[in-house]
């Protein structure tokens, strides 16, 4: 078994280990959310909270943890009779990002329970996590079942698996912690809203600090036993502060004054719901706590803002999370009461230095938040010689606004999501077939259909049905798949009017919200002077893809076929990483092309690849004026999809724009 780095050696990073620790004090708080750039010690810190929880008493024997001093009357290992227990230590439970649903809820064996009637129950990680911790590592690439599993779960505090009428019932309470990388995409709303504190972490400039970090690591490496005993004081003082923190919570005072505090500073913030209030109490309360106080003070309420709100207050995943302090300052000041202050602040603060044992290393972290894409990635291309048009800057985008649905055309087998058409574990059911690998969803009238004309031939006496494997059923269903959606926008100079460039990023945003909200991958290729580059590579993230289009410039020739033939060579590679997802090529341009020789028939050259490997596109026409060339009607042609005005695009009547892309000529060509 290997020796976890101890979490009193984690250097700096004290927003995410008074986190993690608040939580372990009051698992009520509703656990930790930390997102930051990836080598931030994100998942070292989590892991080793585990080694500080306090042992846990269960009944003997019970494969659901239950407490022997309450056991869950409907435990599927009970009924349990109320007596001693045994010791063990707290689990810490790993969700893998590509879990099935059986292995997160449980397994239940159908064959057993159609033909013995018997509930053969196979725990999952819900059950091993119970009264223990749930770690979800890229919580933000779960797939959306699992997601909406966990949700259940969290909300009610138990699992149920149910199977065509079969079902079982068990506790599940656990303190859930997710790490992700922002860059890698964002987290459902409904999810986001679960988790009680969220940090942002990022890696220290201070070179004495790093240097720390990188002496601690390689110590730990070479002998983490010997580098473990050196810091076993540190983890047992951390360990039973941890445990008189919990012994003093239900004697810590929330005052009027606090709680006025509380209630005005989620009105200013404009949280939505009530869950952030009653998070930031909890959170007061267990620092409180910590720094060894009954009476919880307006810095106490000022910390758990900090902690507590800044994912709450987005209203799309193009807002970075973030809270004005000086905002807070004065909401706090405004509502501020004499009743709980108190000069003393306890012996560390509320803050406690988050179980650190000694100062020496280089103090807090630089920089709470998360790195941000460099907007100059994506303009600082130079400005090639012999231009059209000199080189404009980015202006801003318009008020993104709804679009309509754009799909692929087909029936596809990619990853789960909201977007096209697709073979699925989860949706409607269209047929049945024999089960491939584990049986999950039973097509029941199937299997009987199946097992019903042989039930003399096996002897069958009873009531009940004869069914053996052969006869088991699988629902096939239909559900939604989520896509690749690659954008291509021309930045020449064609394209530079301010006006109008504005209204091409509203347009691309607009898209790229929906994209977020229909679980896709997205892609980003610009072309303009003599070339074409990837200003994003595929990717999960559409507020990185947001703030490349952000910062975008404008300006040159109109390069038309490389940014095809980027765009082209962008597919090949994703095809060869992710074979299932089927992609959607969004061309947004006037249709113009210039530069080099013969630049219209290499556009069109480039465009017709796509079409002989039915490649989905549409192509937004941005072309404006009295007297229109209609270019982009005939790019469009030329790919084998559709096209639609930058007008009819942003009026909302789109309907036929990709709604089901008419890809059966394409395809023949």
């Amino acid at each position: 078994m290997t020796t976890p780095f101890p979490f009193t050696a984690v250097v700096g990073q004290d927003d995410l280990r008074l986190a993690l620790l608040l939580n372990a004090v009051s698992p009520a708080v509703g656990g930790v959310l930390v997102r930051g750039e990836k080598g931030t010690a994100k998942s070292t810190a989590v892991r080793a909270l585990s080694a500080l929880l306090p042992e846990v008493d269960v009944v003997p024997g019970c494969r659901f943890s239950c407490d022997p001093g309450a056991p869950d009357p409907a435990c599927p290992d009970g009924p349990h009779e109320p007596g001693a227990g045994a010791e063990r230590p707290a689990r810490m439970v790993e969700l893998p990002v590509g879990a099935s649903e059986d292995r997160l809820v449980g397994a239940l064996d159908i064959e057993r329970a159609l033909a013995e009637g018997v509930k053969a129950f196979e725990p999952g990680l819900l059950a091993d996590a119970h009264r223990g911790i749930l770690y979800v590592d890229e919580v933000n690439l779960l797939h959306d079942h699992l997601v909406d599993l966990l949700l259940d779960a969290a909300a009610m505090g138990a699992s149920y698996v149910e199977r065509e009428g079969v079902s079982v019932r068990h506790a599940a309470r656990f303190l859930l912690v997710g790490t992700m990388n922002p860059e890698e995409g964002e987290l459902r709303p409904q999810l986001l809203d679960r988790f009680g504190l969220t940090v942002e972490v990022a890696a220290s400039r201070e070179p004495d600090q790093r240097v720390e970090v990188v002496r601690r690591r390689l110590a730990h490496d070479d002998d983490p036993a010997a580098f473990a005993a050196r810091w076993a004081d540190e983890e047992a003082a951390v360990r039973q502060r941890i445990v008189a923190a919990r012994e003093l919570l239900p004697q810590v005072r929330l005052g009027d004054g606090a709680l006025r505090q509380i209630a005005a500073t989620c009105a200013a913030f404009e949280v939505d719901g009530m869950r952030a209030d009653i998070v930031m109490a909890r959170t007061a309360t267990a620092l409180a706590a910590w720094a060894g106080r009954t009476d919880v003070l307006a810095e106490d309420v000022r910390q758990a803002a900090l902690l507590a709100l800044p994912h709450r207050r987005r209203r799309n995943p193009f807002d970075a999370p973030g809270l004005d302090e000086d905002k807070l300052d004065e909401t706090l000041q405004e509502f501020g009461g004499s009743e709980d202050e108190d000069p003393d602040p306890g012996p560390d603060g509320p803050g406690g230095g988050g179980g650190q044992p000694s100062p020496d290393d280089g103090g807090p972290q630089d920089g709470d938040t998360a790195a941000q894409p460099d907007a100059g990635d994506s303009g600082g291309e130079p400005q090639p010689s012999g231009a059209g048009a000199g080189e404009q800057s980015a202006v801003r985008a318009s008020e993104p606004f709804r679009t309509k649905v754009l799909s692929v055309p087909g029936l596809g087998e990619g990853a789960a999501g909201r977007r096209s058409r697709a073979r699925t574990e989860h949706g409607r059911t269209i047929g049945a077939r024999r089960p491939r690998g584990a049986l999950t969803k039973l097509h029941l009238a199937a299997t009987v259909q199946a097992a019903a004309p042989h039930q003399r031939a096996r002897g069958r006496s009873g009531p009940g049905l004869v069914v053996r494997r052969d006869d088991l059923r699988q629902a096939a269903r239909e559900g939604r798949e989520g896509n690749l959606v690659l954008f291509v926008v021309d930045a020449s100079g064609s394209m530079a009017a301010r006006q109008r460039m504005s209204a091409v990023k509203g347009a691309v945003l607009s898209l790229l919200l929906d994209a977020y909200q229909r679980r896709d991958k997205v892609g980003l290729v610009t072309f303009r002077g003599r070339e074409a580059r990837v200003a994003l590579p595929p990717t999960s993230s559409v507020d990185a893809a947001a703030a490349r289009l952000e910062s975008l410039p404008t300006g040159g020739r109109t390069p038309l076929a490389a940014g095809l033939l980027k765009a082209h060579e962008v597919l090949r590679i994703e095809r060869l990483r992710d074979p299932a997802r089927r992609a959607l090529v969004v061309v947004v341009t006037d249709g113009r092309a210039t530069g080099g020789p013969e630049p219209v028939a290499l556009a069109g050259r480039a465009a017709r690849l796509f079409a002989a490997e039915g490649t989905a596109s549409v192509v937004v026409d941005c072309e404006s004026g009295p007297v229109r060339l209609g270019l982009a009607g005939q790019l469009a042609g030329e790919l084998g999809g559709s096209a639609v005005t930058l007008d009819e695009l942003r009026a909302d009547s789109i309907a036929g724009l990709v709604r089901d892309v008419q890809g059966t000529s394409r395809r023949a060509a």
